[in-house]
């Protein structure tokens, strides 16, 4: 089979990453108008809700399938076997989930309130078990990938415009969200002869895969926790306007995180190939390029939305959606602490094996935003689910940087934390002074000068310390260029 470069493969989920991030960029500004916060607030309620039980049917299996897989995938009889089998768990327990489902729809109060929601939204928990994207992503399909999500996210929005009209039209716009994320799964179901023998193989060894899938599966609770629970808290503890300030602020936060993260995604299959190969010196490039691209595009970002994070709403969401500014600044600097543990977290340490740190650190920072959550959405609603986000993120990128010290202490020269930080500084201050200084009325305008100036000048800077990264993306452009 023949795989691409990682380099392509970026190119190919950078333009996925983009799909998943326009698709909210065109249509929350028009949801959110039209459902008020109260409509947003239910869809994201019960697409929080059904995370969890999908969470549960599929185990550990999305994150363990891609390194299971990657290391068999040269051999198609043990690839379909290892294939085969993860598929037959997950649909055991999807049968399981649906039936607690199925029992607390009709004994939980709130749950009663909004069940023709939730019914809808539970056809995701489906749709992600017989999509095997693991899979996929393990053989680095990401030109399929990209092109069947970016066609079903075209349809979603051409299908929002056309059905979604009044603040009572929230539960075909959460059927429209499922469509956008889910649906191409049944393309990849119907895809997969392509790639393994649907053919029962027999012989079926269940066991070996019970342990690693458990502690990823742990990992994907204790994750779940603190990058759910703030919402359903939110819901049983406050109102759905509180959880429709909160997600209009993750929104755009998810949105930063996905492009952050983008680089990572392809790295886990290549990696844990690497690792399985007994290429050291390709996987430990591979890290310090993966840690370069976090921080070089990590705190721009983070910087950028913090100081425009009003501007940001208002375009977002409108007016009615001003609670949801001062929870955007308190969470906007995830955006760097997630991209930092996704690279040290699963793309270190989860290739060599040690998935049981990355499970460590997920739960204490779980336990943390539990506890803070407690505390401070009482207190602050929207912006108190913020405190616990930001707190939780903190501690697990800490406990992880402790497991890989030496490492990332062995890496420090090929680290450009001097270059980038200087850019960040330039451009910070740029930013402020054009913050202070430059008025403009138009809300759409000003996000595009004040972006135009402040990545503008970033660049630059990088540029002109000739940054090594930068220089790799800048300088075959020019040499085409040239030869034009």
């Amino acid at each position: 089979m023949r795989i691409k470069s990682v380099k392509f493969n970026f190119i190919m989920n950078f333009f996925l990453t983009v799909s998943q991030f326009l698709f909210p960029l065109i249509t929350f500004p028009y949801v959110s108008r039209v459902l008020k916060p109260a409509g947003t607030g239910s869809v994201a309620f019960a697409t929080s809700v059904i995370t969890y039980f999908t969470m549960f049917a599929m185990l550990g299996v999305p994150t363990y399938g891609i390194r299971a897989c990657a290391r068999v995938r040269e051999n198609r009889e043990e690839l379909s076997k290892t294939v085969q089998e993860l598929l037959i768990i997950n649909v055991v327990m999807m049968l399981f989930c649906y039936v607690v489902f199925g029992v607390s729809l009709f004994s939980v109060d709130k749950f009663q309130e909004n069940k023709m929601l939730l019914l809808i939204s539970s056809t995701a928990m489906l749709l992600n078990v017989i999509g095997v994207s693991w899979l996929y992503s393990a053989l680095e399909q990401y030109t399929y990938i990209t092109t069947v999500a970016m066609v079903f996210k075209v349809i979603s929005i051409a299908l929002m415009f056309a059905f979604v009209h009044t603040k009572e039209d929230y539960i075909i716009y959460g059927g429209i969200t499922v469509f956008a994320n889910a649906g191409s799964y049944v393309l990849n179901f119907i895809r997969l002869r392509k790639f393994i023998s649907l053919k029962p193989v027999g012989n079926y060894d269940f066991r070996r895969h019970i342990k690693p899938i458990f502690v990823f599966f742990a990992m994907s609770v204790a994750t779940t926790i603190y990058t759910n629970l703030d919402t359903v808290m939110l819901g049983f503890m406050k109102t759905d306007t509180d959880v429709g300030y909160f997600n209009a602020a993750v929104k755009v936060k998810n949105i930063l995180v996905s492009l952050v993260t983008s680089l990572g995604t392809v790295l886990l299959p290549r990696l844990s190939f690497y690792i399985e190969n007994g290429q050291t010196k390709e996987f430990r490039r591979m890290i310090a390029k993966a840690i370069n691209f976090v921080l070089l595009i990590s705190f721009p970002l983070t910087i950028y939305f913090t100081f425009y994070a009003r501007e940001s709403i208002l375009l977002l969401s409108g007016h009615e959606f001003m609670g949801a500014v001062i929870p955007m600044c308190v969470v906007t600097p995830t955006i760097i602490m997630i991209g930092l543990s996704n690279v040290l977290g699963i793309q270190v340490l989860v290739p060599i094996g040690k998935e049981n740190k990355v499970l460590f650190s997920v739960i204490i920072g779980a336990v943390v935003d539990l506890l803070l959550n407690l505390v401070y959405i009482p207190k602050y609603a929207a912006t108190g689910a913020a405190i616990g986000t930001l707190a939780a993120e903190v501690v697990v990128l800490m406990i992880q940087i402790a497991y890989l010290k030496q490492m990332l202490w062995g890496m420090k020269g090929e680290i450009h934390w001097k270059q980038i930080g200087f850019a960040v500084l330039i451009s910070t201050v740029v930013i402020w002074l054009v913050r202070r200084y430059v008025m403009i009325n138009s809300v759409f305008f000003t996000l595009v000068v004040s972006a135009i100036i402040y990545f503008g000048a970033y660049g630059a800077v990088l540029l002109a310390m000739k940054e090594p990264f930068v220089l790799d993306i800048v300088e075959p452009i020019l040499r085409k260029i040239r030869k034009l």
